[in-house]
C-alpha cells in the first residue's frame, strides 16, 4: 500500500517537515526524521524494499530507525511517494558509520573517517528511485545532492557514502571525492565494485559544475525556508 502526503509544512528538527522542489519537475523532496513522520518513513521502507529487492541487493539496506537521523522521499504533485534516500550521523565514533563495516573495520577507512569526525560526518544510505516514473533522470540527479543537503541540514562539514562503480559519475558531479587509497569492494556482492567518497562542504572539487552548484543552492535556500524567487535557469559555462 503506498501512502500520499499533504503539502508539508514543517521541520525535521522542530517538528515539521522541510521541503524542496526537484527542478524541472512537479515532485518535491520532503525531508524528516523518521520519528517524526512515521508514514513518511513507512513509505521510504517500502519503496527501498521493493527496489533492492527486484536488483537482489535488499542485503545492503541495512536499515533500523535508530541509526537514522534523516529521511528524504520525493513525491509527485499528487503525494505519491516515488524515491528516497536516508542520512544517519553525525558520528561520534567511526564505528557508527556502516562504511566501516562494509570494509570490515579496514584501518584505512576508520582513520579517514577519524580524522574528519571533529568537523561533522554524516552518512547517506538507501537510495532508491522508481523504476517508471516520469522525470526519473531529474529525480536521480536531485538525490545526487542529497548527501550535500544532509549534511548541511546536520550540520557537518563532511558527508559519507559508497557507490558501486556504474554509479560514481552521479556522486562525483555533485562533489563527491572517491577515496582512491581505499581498495574498492564486492559490496553488496560480487556483482559490484564499491568505492568509499567524502564530499567536503567546505571546499568543492574543480568538476563540479556551476549548474549543480547553482542547483545546490537554490535547494539550500529552500531548505532554510528562504523566501526566494522561482528557480532561475542556471548561468551557462562562460
Amino acid at each position: 500500500m503506498s501512502v500520499r502526503f499533504a503539502e508539508p509544512g514543517w521541520s525535521a528538527t522542530a517538528g515539521r517537515q522541510l521541503r524542496y522542489a526537484v527542478p524541472g519537475t512537479a515532485h518535491h523532496v520532503l525531508v524528516t526524521a523518521p520519528a517524526a513522520g512515521p508514514e513518511l518513513w513507512r513509505s521510504y521502507l517500502e519503496g527501498a524494499e521493493r527496489v533492492y529487492r527486484s536488483y537482489g541487493v535488499e542485503a545492503a539496506l541495512d536499515v533500523t530507525e535508530a541509526d537514522t537521523s534523516l529521511v528524504f522521499v520525493a513525491v509527485t504533485r499528487e503525494g505519491e511517494p516515488v524515491g528516497g534516500m536516508r542520512a544517519q550521523g553525525p558520528y561520534a565514533t567511526a564505528d557508527q558509520a556502516q562504511a566501516l563495516h562494509v570494509w570490515d573495520g579496514e584501518p584505512r577507512v576508520r582513520a579517514l573517517i577519524e580524522e574528519r569526525l571533529p568537523f561533522g560526518v554524516v552518512e547517506s544510505k538507501g537510495l532508491w528511485v522508481a523504476p517508471d516514473v516520469p522525470d526519473r533522470r531529474a529525480l536521480v540527479a536531485c538525490f545526487g545532492r542529497a548527501p550535500v543537503q544532509a549534511s548541511t541540514i546536520l550540520g557537518a562539514r563532511y558527508a559519507l557514502g559508497t557507490t558501486a562503480e556504474h554509479t560514481e559519475r552521479l556522486w562525483t558531479s555533485t562533489g563527491a571525492v572517491l577515496a582512491r587509497d581505499v581498495p574498492p569492494i564486492g559490496y553488496p556482492d560480487g556483482r559490484y565494485r564499491t568505492h568509499l567518497m567524502f564530499w567536503d562542504r567546505w571546499g568543492w572539487p574543480a568538476g563540479v559544475s556551476a549548474q549543480e552548484k547553482h542547483a545546490i543552492d537554490v535547494e539550500t535556500a529552500q531548505l532554510l525556508d528562504a523566501r526566494v524567487p522561482s528557480p532561475r535557469p542556471a548561468p551557462g559555462p562562460r
